[in-house]
């Protein structure tokens, strides 16, 4: 995770917003974001939030248990969703799923006492689509602590 966060800081100008942070399924609680999200198969997990400078917002993980299967250079990457935003969550969700999509996740407040809410929905063919009610610098900047 950190080798990635630098990397994206050096090479492509990428600016740390929030993280790199770990998820634990244990002390996280039920429901929690992460396991609606990915499933529960998912016991520990890093992020982290990054965004150049044109605004384009990127989240890396690093799923520490169970471990992601290694490439060819010894490390699992890759993208696994793109995020866009939407000005009504719901809405938008429920034009995915009447388009041939799906819901994935409930909607979720990702920071307590902020309105920064997402929504995780699939298009017709598998690919995740993240649905943000912010864009990236507001939702991740603007935490507190």
């Amino acid at each position: 995770m950190e080798g990635a966060i630098k990397w994206y800081e050096e090479v492509l100008g990428f600016t740390l917003l929030e993280g790199p942070y770990m998820f634990n399924a244990k002390t996280a609680g039920e429901p929690n974001m992460t396991n609606d999200v990915l499933g529960a198969h998912i016991k520990k997990m890093k992020n982290a939030h990054l965004m150049s400078e044109n605004q384009v917002g990127i989240e890396l993980f690093e799923f520490v248990e169970p471990k992601m299967p290694e490439t060819k250079n010894g490390v699992y990457s890759g993208f696994f969703h793109v995020c866009v935003i939407a000005e009504d969550l719901e809405q938008k969700a429920e034009e995915i799923v009447a388009a041939g999509g799906k819901r994935r996740s409930d909607r979720w407040n990702t920071w307590k006492g902020k309105p920064y809410h997402l929504i995780y929905c699939e298009d017709p063919y598998g690919n995740i689509i993240e649905l943000y009610s912010h864009c990236t610098a507001v939702m991740y900047a603007n935490k507190d602590g």
